[in-house]
């Protein structure tokens, strides 16, 4: 079982700030480091000093990191038009020597869409569906060959489909919790398909419509890896667990229902079901970014237990 640590920035978080986390999700042994891609704030935060851009950051940590997977959870379709996205993806694919992975989604918070100006469309899955279509098709295109695709939402002519990624095969992340065209999306696209903040039990129930579907698509299901999406709030003993679930505005008999919380050892326990729904990755959404004790607790006796 893989552990990740994933990020909120647009809750208020500089480039530093990151950086820093990263650094330490590295030298704690931790897969890798993923964020999410959003540009406005929500609930109570003050969100300062202002959202930092997924793949820019990214591009930073690329440089600054050597070892851990670095990603996005997700990148909306409706913030970049395909083939920038898929320059921009395999620029830092280089950046990093291939550590990069692409979760792509259909985009959600329309209201961060109205803030910065970016068109909120109704048809976001089938532009999703074009856009998984158009990147994966860039990149497969052999070197010296040109690409087209003329499709509802976009048209390209004689694309060079350059850059290509360092990686011969850049993971692509597909998420979300629809019953049916979700598992198809992803039976046709995904390296991964992820579950944000599902319990054991669903999880399992919506893994098995993804192999499902890829069955139908003619693929072999192992090849698509089921991850997890989950609060993370550790602590060594009761008094230490309630003081950084208050750090994070939660209660923890809430965080111990729908997230990871608790002791180690009932995070260990929890994740092992999620082990048993067909998990194999989880990424810990972490909310509080200055403590780094934090991690350093899940590293020593949590994941030491799971490797």
């Amino acid at each position: 079982m893989d552990l990740r640590i994933f990020t909120e920035p647009q809750q208020g978080a500089s480039y530093d700030t990151l950086l820093t986390v990263a650094k330490a999700t590295e030298d704690l042994g931790f897969d890798g480091f993923f964020r999410s891609d959003h540009y406005l704030k929500m609930g109570s935060a003050d969100g300062l000093p202002g959202p930092t851009d997924a793949w820019i950051t990214l591009a930073g940590l690329a440089r600054e990191t050597r070892r851990i997977r670095l990603g996005t959870l997700m990148t909306a379709a409706t913030f970049r038009l395909p083939g920038v996205l898929a320059v921009q993806v395999a620029q830092v694919d280089q950046m990093s020597g291939g550590r990069v992975e692409l979760g792509l989604g259909a985009g959600w918070f329309e209201e961060e869409h109205k803030a910065y100006g970016i068109p909120f469309p109704k048809e976001r899955l089938a532009r999703l569906e074009e856009q998984l279509e158009i990147i994966t098709g860039l990149w497969a295109t052999e070197t010296g060959s040109t690409y087209d695709f003329h499709g509802t939402y976009y048209d390209l002519t004689g694309c060079p489909a350059l850059p290509k990624p360092a990686q011969a095969k850049l993971p692509i992340l597909v998420g979300g919790k629809g019953p049916r065209r979700t598992p198809r999306i992803a039976a046709r696209y995904a390296d991964e398909y992820n579950l944000s903040f599902f319990s054991p039990e669903d999880s399992a129930t919506q893994f098995g419509r993804v192999r499902e579907a890829a069955q139908k698509e003619g693929r072999n299901p192992d090849e698509i890896l089921c991850s997890n999406l989950l609060v993370v709030c550790v602590g060594k003993d009761e008094h230490q667990l309630a003081r950084r679930a208050a750090a994070i505005g939660r209660e923890v008999g809430e965080l111990r229902a729908n997230g990871l919380a608790g002791t180690p050892a009932e995070v260990v326990e929890k994740i092992g079901r999620y082990q048993e729904a067909g998990s194999r990755r989880i990424y810990l959404q972490v909310l509080d970014l200055t403590d780094l004790g934090h991690l350093e607790l899940i590293a020593s006796e949590v994941q030491s237990q799971l490797s």
